[in-house]
């Protein structure tokens, strides 16, 4: 019931309120405080004014400056002892008598190459057992196509790296031996693979 009464005196209120400044501000525009727009606007020119100049006339008052007499040219040398020789210095060529074969210097016949080294994964299962630096030898063989076979973990400080090291090493790929322009397998090749534990 309180609420109804508040709507129905409030209402006629809030209307009273909202035409009162409704008037007042529509006297303020059509009112005398309108601006005077017949002032005169003000006019800025902020570009700088070039004068045109009659170049016939700065030509006209244009002297040129007078030179010096040029410097008079060195004495010429009649004298031919002045001279210097152009005969340089006469040496005979020392003769060498031993019989020496230095060959081409090329020589294509190579040991196998590494090209590519997939470092090894770091086994979880051996972190637990691990030191900070474990190490695997192994050794295998290289085919003439590169690749690597015949892998054995030969010394180890840890067993449980061997498997990781050993799948390492056969994604290796090798440049393969050459002997008399023919790749040749490579057999008894040893490397060294080192685990570190990361410090954290």
């Amino acid at each position: 019931m309180g609420s109804v009464a508040r709507m129905i005196v409030g209402l006629p209120g809030a209307l009273l309120v909202t035409a009162g400044l409704f008037l007042f501000m529509a006297q303020m525009i059509t009112g005398p405080t309108r601006l005077n727009e017949e002032q005169e606007a003000i006019s800025l020119n902020i570009t700088a004014q070039i004068d045109d100049t009659d170049l016939n006339q700065a030509n006209r008052e244009f002297k040129r400056p007078t030179l010096d007499a040029p410097p008079p040219p060195p004495p010429a040398v009649s004298d031919p002892s002045n001279r210097p020789a152009l005969d340089g210095v006469r040496a005979a060529v020392p003769q060498i008598d031993a019989n020496l074969n230095i060959g081409s210097g090329f020589n294509p016949d190579r040991d196998a190459q590494p090209l590519v080294r997939i470092p090894p994964q770091f086994p979880d299962r051996c972190q637990s057992r691990a030191s900070s630096e474990e190490r695997v030898v192994l050794q295998f063989d290289v085919t003439p196509d590169g690749q690597t076979t015949n892998i054995q973990a030969v010394d180890s400080t840890n067993s449980c790296f061997n498997r990781a090291a050993i799948r390492s090493v056969e994604r290796w790929k090798y440049q393969p031996k050459i002997v008399d322009n023919q790749a040749q397998p490579r057999r008894g090749v040893q490397t060294v693979i080192v685990f570190q534990l990361a410090e954290e």
